[in-house]
């Protein structure tokens, strides 16, 4: 039985990191926003079920994009050299994730308990924050995870040209 062309294709080195970062960031993301319980960390208002997909749909995204930086892409020629960052072809696209970074900032603040957040707290007072801060959290859990998918695409795009390399 032959696997699917997708599964296939998919290096195996990438789907190690990326499962470990997902988990990573299921964990931190997690215990920060106390949506695991811990003795640290403490909601005032229980996790909504948006905020719980927000955060299931989004360490698996944000996973990918930090093993695009781990993994090193293997080399496209069969015997060829492998890719080191000095060899790496040149691109013109840039190399930052700044958007993936204010998205995955984004699923934090979008599974976070709104009057636990300091900074709305604050801007906006306790009632401020439910009332302002919690109804626009679904909307920011939503841009955050459609920005984090398109960074994906572009960094797993990318990654298969050899053009993103790992960090130095």
């Amino acid at each position: 039985m032959t696997a699917p062309p997708l599964v296939g294709s998919i290096d195996r080195r990438l789907a190690v990191w990326a499962a470990v970062w997902t988990v990573a960031g299921l964990i931190g993301f997690g215990l920060v926003s106390a949506i695991i319980p811990n003795p640290i960390f403490g909601r005032q208002i229980p996790p909504e079920p948006f905020a719980i997909g927000v955060w299931l749909v989004s360490a698996p995204l944000m996973g990918l994009i930090a093993a695009t930086y781990v993994v090193p892409p293997a080399p496209t020629m069969a015997g060829a050299a492998p890719l080191t960052v000095a060899s790496m072809p040149l691109s013109n696209e840039p190399r930052s994730t700044a958007i993936g970074t204010i998205a995955s900032l984004g699923a934090f603040l979008a599974i976070g308990c709104p009057v636990c957040n300091k900074v709305a707290l604050v801007l906006l007072g306790t009632s401020g924050a439910l009332t302002v801060y919690a109804p626009l959290q679904p909307i920011i859990g939503a841009v955050s995870l459609v920005l984090l998918s398109a960074t994906v695409g572009w960094r797993m795009r990318l990654w298969s040209r050899g053009a993103a390399c790992a960090t130095p």
